[in-house]
This record gives structure tokens, C-alpha cells and sequence, in this order.
């Protein structure tokens, strides 16, 4: 083997290193061309530039865009992420299309679209009743700071409960806030959704059973009770409470209302059916009707 070969192949072995180190695919493309100003050279302005080269070039579309949303977040031009979103999506594989919907809940959070965001995570409890999520399949993959694991419908059902939660919490909406994050706690609790829960409770004054989903956390009967921030949170709260709990006409009794009854009916039934469903709208929203006003249905 001449000379001239053998330095061949060890510069490709050299840029496939490089490749792996920085996480970059191979190749020149627009796209990879991108990746290389967003990883390696800590260039967002123009990484976004040559993502958009690759949208227009068709070059790995799912991942272009994803990309370039994901690095227009960071740069708080959430705005221009939505739209981009909206525009291109139409060129994005069907197998894309659920972590772009996750991409537009977390920009209309990050830009203060409440009722967007409440409608998209409508929409994703929608398609989990209609058996339109993970392919099919009982669990998906997913990543987190490096680390894959598997994540159940139950759990991903919970996950949304919990950010519905979140956003009738930052309406005010804490009637609805508390039936949602009811049901979220029966499908797969833990103690972050039990303190909004409580928090919600005392919104609406209804203080024994704020000190019942608190007691939850204290006494180590919920998943991530041993998170000390948590814990401290839920000490606080319990001593915020002792006043109102003396006056016995703020001493209320758990007892379920009939919107929460409403909900847990129609989410008992997603749980148990995941085939589709000729409904187009899930039955959760279509028992809780009489009841939009609270539910900015």
C-alpha cells in the first residue's frame, strides 16, 4: 500500500473521530455544516441560518427542524421557533410530528401561550385515548441528560395531567388545576404533583385536604418525598396552614365535586381502552361540558 493511501485513510479516521467526540453526523451538508456551528463552534446565530439552508435544501428535515427551534429557544426568539414549526411541519416525516407537538408546548410555556399550550396538551391526551402516540407501542424510548430509558402511556399520561395542572395554575384556574392534578396523582403520583395539589388546595381554602396531600410528602408515601427542596417547600406549607386549620369554617372534608368525578371517569376509561376510538373528541372533554366556563373548554 503507497504512501498516499495510507494517509488517506488515516485522515478518514481522524474525521470520523472528530465526528463521534462532537456528536456531529458525517458528511458536508447544509445540515451537518449546521451541527458543526451549533456544537463545535458555539456559533446559534448561524447554525439557525444553515438549518434554514437545509429545511429549503430538504436536507434531514425532522432533525433540521427540531434543530433549529431547539437553538431559537435558547436564544428567546421562541416566537420565530412557533412559526417555523407551523410552516415546515407539513415537510416533516409522520414520525417527527409528537416531538414537534412537545417542542410547540414547551415554546407556548416559554412564551406565556396559556391557552394554546392547555389546547395542545388537550390535544395530546386526545391522541392517547385514540391510541395515536408511541406507534402503537406500550412504551417509548427516551433520553435525558445522556441516559435512555423507558418511559410507560401511564407515565406520559401523568406527565401531561401534570403540565395541564401547570397552566390552569397560572390562570387561576386552580378548580381546574386540582381535578386535573387529582387524576394525574391516581395514574402516577409524586411529590412535585402533590405540592402544586396542595397549593391549589389552599387557593380554593380547602385546607384539610391540602394538609392531606402534604402529609403524603412528609411521610414519605409518594415517589421523590426525599427531594429536601420538596421536603422544606412541604414544612413550609404545613406551617402556613396551622392558622387556617384552627378556624372550623375553613376545615373542609375531602369529598370529590362533580367536575372532578367528570374527569376521573373520562380518564378511568383512556386507561383502559388505547385502541382508537371513533370519537373524535375524547369523552373527558365531553363530560365536563357543563362545566367549561371553569375548564376554558
Amino acid at each position: 500500500m503507497n504512501k498516499g493511501k495510507i494517509m488517506c485513510k488515516e485522515k478518514e479516521k481522524e474525521e470520523a473521530a472528530y465526528h463521534v467526540i462532537h456528536k456531529l453526523p458525517p458528511g458536508d451538508s447544509p445540515y451537518v455544516r449546521a451541527k458543526h456551528l451549533q456544537l463545535v463552534e458555539k456559533d446559534p446565530q448561524g447554525a439557525i441560518v444553515l438549518f434554514w439552508k437545509a429545511i429549503n435544501a430538504g436536507d434531514r428535515v425532522d432533525s433540521a427542524l427540531k434543530d433549529m427551534a431547539v437553538v431559537m429557544k435558547q436564544q428567546d426568539r421562541g416566537e420565530e421557533a412557533i412559526e417555523a414549526i407551523k410552516s415546515f411541519r407539513d415537510r416533516c416525516s409522520k414520525q417527527a410530528q409528537e416531538s414537534l407537538d412537545n417542542l410547540l408546548i414547551d415554546l407556548y410555556k416559554k412564551c406565556g401561550k396559556l391557552d394554546e399550550q392547555i389546547e395542545m396538551l388537550k390535544q395530546k391526551l386526545q391522541m392517547i385515548y385514540q391510541g395515536e402516540v408511541f406507534n402503537g407501542k406500550p412504551t417509548k424510548t427516551a433520553r435525558s441528560h445522556g441516559r435512555k430509558f423507558q418511559v410507560t402511556i401511564k407515565q406520559e399520561t401523568s406527565r401531561i395531567l401534570g403540565n395541564l395542572g401547570w397552566a390552569y395554575m397560572q390562570q387561576s384556574n386552580y378548580a381546574a388545576a386540582e381535578v386535573v392534578y387529582h387524576k394525574a396523582q391516581q395514574i402516577d403520583p409524586d411529590a412535585n404533583k402533590s405540592l402544586n395539589l396542595c397549593l391549589c388546595l389552599i387557593k380554593q381554602r380547602k385546607c384539610t385536604e391540602a394538609r392531606f396531600a402534604l402529609e403524603e410528602i412528609l411521610h414519605g408515601k409518594v415517589l421523590g418525598s426525599d427531594d429536601s427542596k420538596l421536603r422544606a417547600r412541604a414544612e413550609e406549607l404545613m406551617m402556613e396552614l396551622e392558622p387556617w386549620l384552627l378556624e372550623p369554617g375553613l376545615l373542609t372534608a375531602p369529598s370529590g365535586s362533580s367536575l372532578e368525578d367528570a374527569f376521573v371517569e373520562g380518564l378511568d376509561q383512556l386507561m383502559k381502552q388505547w385502541t382508537p376510538f371513533r370519537s373524535k373528541r375524547l369523552p373527558i372533554f365531553e363530560e365536563i361540558s357543563p362545566f367549561r366556563d371553569q375548564l376554558a373548554c
